[in-house]
């Protein structure tokens, strides 16, 4: 009996360290950001990861092989679900949204972008459900002058708010945040 449980444990031991070992690994190719805002009474928290272009496509049409293409749910990073804390009596793209944590996805396209808050969390970032979505806003977009290797979200100052821009290659979508 001893021995069944000590080969458990020891099985149980090596899982956790495989499952925690390719985590570390994972992460190592896209690391964790955070990016916050307290600005204009707008109140953000967004976690995700950072993925790189390497030198690939990323933004286009399927049939040219780009990594996100247009008109296609994307993750808005790497890894797990990108989360975003809104704070109290918050507006997305002219849209109400209540305070809480929500999974932000996109859908990249040629010249706007579709934000998607959805309230399941905690997934993988490619587990996607739909059903789940509380907000689908369309948002405009700009073009950077310079290639940004690493994806990356941060925050500008507007009247009455902010705009989060999520920001890789040459693409930048401007997501509004209005008390």
């Amino acid at each position: 009996m001893k021995r069944i449980l000590l080969i458990g444990v020891a099985l149980l031991a090596i899982g956790l360290v495989g499952f925690f070992g390719v985590r570390k690994y994972t992460k190592s190719f896209s690391p964790e950001a955070v990016a916050e805002t307290n600005v204009n009474g707008v109140s953000v928290k967004v976690t995700y990861s950072k993925p790189s272009k390497k030198g690939r496509l990323l933004f286009g049409r399927e049939q040219d092989k780009a990594l996100l293409p247009y008109g296609k749910v994307w993750r808005t990073g790497a890894n797990e679900a990108t989360l975003i804390e809104l704070g109290s009596g918050l507006s997305i793209g002219g849209k109400p949204v209540k305070a809480g944590t929500y999974s932000l996805y996109s859908v990249p396209g040629q010249s706007t972008w579709k934000i998607i808050l959805n309230s399941e969390v905690g997934q993988w970032g490619t587990e996607y459900n739909d059903g789940k979505d509380i907000l689908n806003v369309d948002v405009p977009i700009r073009i950077r002058p310079k290639v940004q290797e690493l994806f990356d979200i941060y925050f500008e100052e507007i009247s009455g708010g902010v705009n989060m821009i999520l920001s890789w290659d040459q693409t930048e979508a401007l997501v509004p945040i209005t008390k």
